[in-house]
């Protein structure tokens, strides 16, 4: 039997009815067409289902939907603002730290939590901030050099 929850999903609050078995993954890509949320290994491994819950980068693929419930949800489609591309996302642009572009928004998301908390992290910092997405293209240098861009 679906369940009913309440959400703020870059900054829109919807009431949702989901499967009790649903993951927060399968709610934005599938019922919400928020395809910027990669759905990869589906055991937390990879990173590429990065999402911003509360301000804390977590696995979407880990976290049930109902698990959401009260909870506010950022995904790389809500980084965009009127003003443009958040500094991240420019920053990857113009340092071609995104190839094929499939763990960019997780690597993105993951940046963002730590420069909230620390704005003028550090390489190591930084290092270990996304150490829970994988990259097969870059070599994660040119996404250390665009974050550590945005911390300056």
């Amino acid at each position: 039997m679906k369940q009913l929850i309440r959400l703020t999903v870059n900054d829109r609050a919807l009431e949702v009815a989901v499967d009790p078995n649903a993951t927060l993954v399968d709610l934005l890509r599938y019922h919400l067409g928020l395809t910027g949320t990669k759905k990869g290994c589906d055991l937390g491994d990879c990173g590429a289902c990065t999402v911003l819950m509360d301000g804390k980068a977590v696995n979407s693929c880990l976290v049930l939907a109902v698990q959401a419930n009260g909870r506010t949800v950022q995904t790389i489609e809500g980084l965009e603002s009127a003003e443009g591309l958040h500094p991240l996302q420019q920053a990857f642009i113009e340092k071609g730290a995104i190839q094929c572009g499939f763990c960019s928004s997780g690597m993105i998301l993951s940046a963002k939590e730590l420069l909230d908390r620390m704005p003028h992290a550090q390489e190591p910092d930084i290092r270990r901030a996304i150490s829970g997405n994988l990259c097969r293209c870059t070599g994660y240098q040119k996404i250390i050099e665009a974050i550590k861009d945005v911390a300056r």
